[in-house]
């Protein structure tokens, strides 16, 4: 008998990687060229800093020194999938499992843990600045980075806001300690600070901040001629790089494509639209697929966010730059949070608002149920919460994540249907 050839099927092929546009391109070489500088000045025997994301990037960059991010490098090792390892280095060291999964990730770097991520490795640092605008986790990570590598800490306090205005008070306060923060980075860095060339750094920054609100508000048209997740993978320039004419012009780009998507009636969105949505809270870095994949699934674009455009503030002088970093999202009042979302939603058009309750953030999740009840009863949409981290897989559950989206849908549906009865 005749041995018959056994054969098996082909594999099907790969989907080829769709190019990336040259805003995208020029945006990524953006960040890779502010860790190539890290590396250089290091090389070179000139001090880096590590700096949390909400210092006045403007003082350093006048004062030319390279400084990289450690909230930037965590996200990008949480995306790479390294994340939970980094973490549980972190836990091994004595840290706790419920503080920060950035600061986690972070420590462990600082300790000296090197990160699989090759992109994201950065050289140690001579001096840490730390703001915290943000968290009040942020004081003792940073302080624990200067204790590891016994370098000197740079520290601005920025009070809590109970109110919608700034106070003049906060604003001496806080000019008190940028100017402090000015003379100590002068030694540091060996310069004296140059008025003209801050002038030009601040020009610089609003320049992009103006550029990224544009691309932003790209997400008001209907359909829109993007995702916001694709404002979460932009966001790294406009947090290491704002003060740089290269990210200023990067996101101008951005926003002329955006505007021809516009004038042609096309999307970077790979499905049609069919409810919007605003995202509340910063992404699953880990686990941004299946964040996007039951969207997709449903129709569902996500159209506002809050992350993205807080990072894009404009100013005049050093009084209202002061004023400008009192503005984060965890430093401000409920009212003015509320404010804030609301308005989005309202321009951006949302069906409904998707929650991240962040293991990582508990500033930012503490309010979010009042958020919610105050979403529901003010602009009339359902609203959805999920458990999550945005470093931390472990604090992930897909299976909630997919159950709460489709009983958002459902929802939305329902709201849908009544307005379109309403109105016969």
């Amino acid at each position: 008998m005749a041995e018959t050839e056994k054969t098996t099927a082909a594999a099907p092929a790969a989907k080829p990687k769709k190019e990336a546009s040259p805003a995208t391109k020029a945006l990524r070489k953006v960040v890779s060229d502010v860790y190539a500088a890290a590396w250089t000045a290091k090389e070179q025997g000139r001090p880096i800093g590590w700096s949390s994301s909400k210092f006045p990037a403007e003082i350093a960059e006048t004062l030319g020194l390279a400084v990289v991010y450690p909230e930037n490098q965590a996200a990008g090792i949480a995306a790479q999938h390294d994340g939970e390892r980094m973490c549980q280095i972190a836990e091994e060291m004595g840290f706790d499992a419920d503080i920060c999964g950035y600061a986690r990730i972070s420590l462990a770097c600082a300790n000296g843990a090197i990160t699989t991520n090759e992109g994201r490795r950065v050289p140690r640092p001579d001096f840490v600045l730390c703001c915290n605008n943000i968290c009040n986790c942020m004081t003792k990570w940073y302080e624990n980075i200067a204790r590891m590598n016994n370098c000197p800490l740079i520290m601005i306090d920025v009070p809590y806001n109970n109110h919608v205005e700034v106070d003049d008070s906060y604003v001496q306060y806080i000019r008190g300690q940028f100017d402090d923060a000015i003379v100590q980075l002068e030694k540091i860095s060996g310069n004296k600070w140059d008025e003209e060339k801050f002038k030009q750094v601040c020009a610089n920054a609003n320049r992009t901040a103006k550029a990224w609100l544009k691309v932003c508000d790209y997400l008001q048209y209907k359909p829109a001629p993007m995702s916001g997740f694709d404002l979460f993978n932009h966001m790294a320039d406009v947090v290491t790089a704002r003060c740089k004419v290269e990210a200023a012009e990067a996101f101008e780009l951005l926003a002329e494509e955006l505007e021809e998507h516009v004038k042609n009636g096309t999307s970077t969105l790979p499905f049609p639209e069919q409810y919007r949505v605003m995202f509340e809270g910063i992404p699953c870095w880990p686990d941004l697929k299946a964040l996007f994949k039951p969207l997709k699934g449903n129709g569902v674009n996500v159209t506002a966010v809050v992350y993205a455009p807080a990072f894009g503030f404009v100013y005049d002088d050093m009084d209202s730059l002061c004023r400008a970093y009192c503005k984060a999202p965890n430093s401000v009042c409920i009212e003015q949070g509320v404010d804030w979302r609301e308005g989005i939603c309202r321009d951006n058009k949302v069906d409904g608002v998707l929650v991240h309750y962040n293991r990582s953030c508990k500033p930012w999740s503490g309010y979010m149920a009042e958020m919610q009840r105050r979403f529901t009863k003010d602009l009339g949409v359902p609203c959805a919460g999920f458990d999550g981290d945005q470093a931390d897989p472990r604090n992930f559950n897909a299976a909630q994540y997919e159950t709460r989206v489709q009983g958002l849908v459902e929802a939305m549906e329902q709201n849908k249907l009544a307005k379109e009865a309403k109105a016969q």
